[in-house]
């Protein structure tokens, strides 16, 4: 049976820790927002406190790049918005030891899937949640849950830091005429 987790989605951001719950409403992975680092850090925690991953923003790369770590902070993922896409947004996550995984979908309306190939592995949707700000991760049998939740968490994250850089070029735009 596919797993359905909520996440709140105006909780994301850096510094800020928030939980994952599953769909009874019941805390299973606490995000602590690291503040203190040079880049943006975020670590994936079980109930008890026991870290399971961390998700870092690389310094000195291309825009649009976090890497998920595992425990040890050994290298899992790495997600990467994909550079020319017609029609719609696409995101490509590299990953260690396995099948590199594909995204695609509406990020801004938290609407997308992520798959293997043609197989969907997890699923974005706030359509089946009736809260406010709140989106679901849908993970299907056999897949890593933190490893789908923290690449949906990371798209998130880019996907707002670019929505602000989009806003704050406007603004400058329109204050120069």
């Amino acid at each position: 049976m596919n797993t359905r987790y909520k996440i709140r989605q105006n909780l994301i951001s850096i510094g800020d820790d928030f939980w994952i719950e599953n769909e009874a409403g019941q805390k299973v992975f606490k995000v602590d927002g690291k503040v203190l680092r040079i880049r943006k850090t975020l670590v994936f925690e079980d109930a008890k406190g026991k870290k399971l991953a961390q998700i870092q923003e690389r310094l000195l790369t291309i825009k649009d790049t976090m890497v998920v770590e595992d425990e040890n902070g050994k290298d899992l993922a790495t997600i990467k918005k994909a550079l020319i896409t017609p029609l719609r947004d696409r995101w490509d996550v590299k990953v260690k030891n396995g099948p590199d995984l594909d995204v695609q979908g509406d990020f801004l309306a938290h609407e997308y899937t992520i798959k293997e190939g043609r197989k969907t592995v997890a699923e974005v949707s706030k359509k089946w949640l009736r809260i406010a700000d709140t989106y679901g991760v849908e993970v299907e049998d056999g897949q890593n849950d933190i490893l789908m939740l923290a690449i949906a968490v990371a798209i998130d994250i880019m996907v707002d830091a670019d929505e602000k850089d989009k806003k704050e070029k406007k603004e400058k735009l329109e204050k120069k005429k």
